[in-house]
């Protein structure tokens, strides 16, 4: 037998042992009245975690999204409440970080901003579950700094607001293409355009796998966070007449991950209270659109605030994610051909059925809190 296959035996093993060991008070309903036991919502999150580690044993896969895949794990492992779910998301992470650094043992020769940036989250994930690689860090660190803000994040946020004119990848034939071009350079056909949400979340993330890693990766985080006012107030769905509906949901959600640090710190109400009323009004939004992706991501930030189970909307979105479960244990289309969508949506409804510890309070960065609290209301 060889490591992977013992790992996964192993992390299996140590859940399903658990699992089967719970006690009786576990069949009881997840509160009076619903349609699922506590066992039936242990059963459901592990099947979901098995699920997304074989996509991740697919090499194509995981040469595509390995430092996102290792960073779920990484993150079960040490957040999560469950202790038998923290040890089995450990023994994945542990393997996909061995995996990573095979093929990651130094930056090539000449990378571009977008490279870098993976390199640094893959380092960082891999570092957090103890599979170091000095070398790496200080190869990331001498590259990081030859790209400008708007060639890591499409825009600079310390001389401009998140922009409207940063093309998607061409639907046709793939090709990228640079900010400001409304016809591909490849195939010469219209392309349509970020949305200014989709262009902030973006730069939002990546400057803080740059905050948490030690290494700027074109801006602070604090540059970037500095629009959020000119992003509200938010507007819902109306009907479908709100073509940024989505994008600004996940603008929100983003936002809190990267306060928390991914479900490490609890975010106290009242700092964010038009994000709060936006999540849940959303709710039923992603129940109407059937997508389990928005509702995973809603449910989560939520608890972030300390949103407890007892709330009506915590309930709902809960028994909507358990009813829609694949019978692989996945969520999502099963004939989805994109790999991260197929991932991400299992991952996301995980993260959403998943209690946290939330051990210290919020934001994480330091200073961020008195700077949110000087925005406008």
């Amino acid at each position: 037998m060889n490591l992977r296959t013992l790992l996964t035996a192993c992390a299996a093993g140590s859940l399903l042992t658990f699992l089967a060991g719970l006690p009786v008070s576990s069949a009881q309903p997840l509160w009076a009245g619903a349609r699922f036991t506590r066992q039936d919502k242990a059963r459901a999150i592990e099947r979901g975690v098995r699920a997304v580690y074989r996509l991740a044993r697919q090499p194509q896969a995981f040469a595509e999204h390995g430092e996102d895949l290792l960073w779920w794990f990484g993150a079960l492992a040490t957040r999560t409440q469950d202790p038998a779910l923290r040890q089995t998301a450990r023994g994945m992470g542990v393997e996909c970080a061995r995996r990573w650094r095979r093929t990651h043992r130094r930056l090539p020769r000449r990378p571009d901003a977008d490279t870098v940036a993976e390199f640094a989250a893959g380092d960082d994930d891999a570092n957090a579950v103890q599979v170091r690689d000095d070398q790496l860090k200080a190869q990331i660190r001498r590259a990081a700094p030859r790209f400008t803000a708007r060639e890591y994040l499409a825009f600079d946020p310390r001389r401009e607001p998140p922009p409207g004119d940063v093309p998607e990848e061409c639907a046709y034939c793939d090709a990228t293409n640079p900010r400001g071009s409304r016809v591909c350079r490849v195939c010469k056909r219209p392309l349509a355009m970020k949305s200014r949400y989709d262009v902030w979340y973006d730069a939002l993330i990546t400057t803080y796998v740059g905050e948490r890693y030690g290494v700027p990766l074109g801006a602070r985080y604090a540059d970037v966070l500095r629009w959020l006012p000119a992003l509200r107030p938010y507007r819902g769905r109306q009907g479908g007449a709100n073509p940024d509906f989505v994008d600004s949901v996940y603008a929100v959600t983003h936002l809190v991950y990267t306060l928390n640090d991914y479900w490490a710190y609890k975010l106290p109400p009242e700092l964010l209270p038009q994000e709060i009323a936006f999540l849940r009004a959303s709710v039923p939004e992603a129940a109407a659109l059937g997508d389990v992706d928005m509702m995973g991501e809603i449910l989560d930030a939520l608890k972030s605030f300390g949103v407890a189970e007892d709330d009506p909307l915590i309930r709902r979105g809960t028994e909507f994610l358990l009813a829609r479960q694949n019978p692989d244990g996945s969520w999502g289309d099963v004939k989805e051909t994109d790999i991260y969508n197929r991932y991400h949506t299992t991952e996301t409804a995980v993260n959403g059925l998943s209690d946290y510890t939330l051990p210290k309070e919020g934001p994480w960065l330091p200073g961020i809190k008195d700077m949110i609290e000087r925005f406008p209301r």
